[in-house]
């Protein structure tokens, strides 16, 4: 479609739709984004929590407990665990239940197909296995693994449960530092692209706006024909 050449309301007109054009292209293609990185996400946690959950389930059932252990520690054994398998199992179901959806639709050769994704409606639940599986699924599997440390080796060596703890809790600090920079980091991000887009639009408004102007300008000193 060859541009106009005149600054008349042709040349706004065409110039209106290019932009009009250009914005839908932008919408569709972060809603496809968008798309890709639910899929990413559930796929991710639901790994993570099946991985996690199993090994769970496998300490549960082959650990060997002492009669001489603690009460307090076996409750704390038993809660840890519970929340551990229940925590990922829930990540798993929204995983399992999403997944297959979005799969079904990012399978589509239709650039229109991304409006038929739930992945918009389910944001909430979609950051919601992926903050179970990646976040506090694995703090809990790191307080499981201190526990399963302390019934283990209490019995037998002391200075060995204390070690093992001595390791973790620099490790889980290590995890929520770099948790707080990479989500700080995130964020910083999508400000800076959403101050971008905002620019752009404003920069396409004041450029329909001159154009509308200038339009108006030119009737103006037409002369009339009586």
């Amino acid at each position: 479609m060859p541009a106009p050449t005149n600054t008349s309301y042709e040349s706004w007109l065409f110039r209106s739709f290019v932009n009009q054009m250009s914005s839908q292209h932008s919408t569709t293609a972060l809603s496809w984004r968008k798309l890709y990185l639910s899929r990413a996400k559930l796929k991710a946690s639901s790994r993570t929590s099946a991985l996690l959950s199993g090994f769970a389930m496998v300490a549960l059932v082959e650990i060997t407990i002492d009669e001489d252990i603690p009460g307090l520690l076996l409750i704390l054994f038993s809660i840890c665990t519970t929340l551990l398998v229940s925590v990922h199992l829930l990540a798993l179901m929204i995983s399992t239940c999403i997944l297959p959806h979005i799969e079904a639709v990012s399978n589509v050769h239709n650039v229109n197909a991304v409006k038929e994704s739930p992945h918009e409606k389910m944001q909430g639940f979609i950051q919601m296995a992926w903050a179970f599986s990646t976040g506090l699924g694995i703090i809990l599997f790191l307080a499981e693994i201190t526990i399963i440390c302390w019934l283990q080796f209490l019995s037998v060596n002391k200075d060995a449960a204390i070690a093992s703890t001595a390791i973790v809790v620099p490790v889980l600090i290590i995890f929520l530092l770099f948790a707080a920079f990479f989500y700080r980091r995130l964020i910083s991000h999508k400000y800076e692209r959403s101050y971008r887009d905002l620019e752009d639009l404003q920069q396409i408004a004041e450029e329909l706006q001159n154009n509308s102007q200038l339009e108006n300008l030119n009737s103006t000193q037409q002369p009339q024909t009586v």
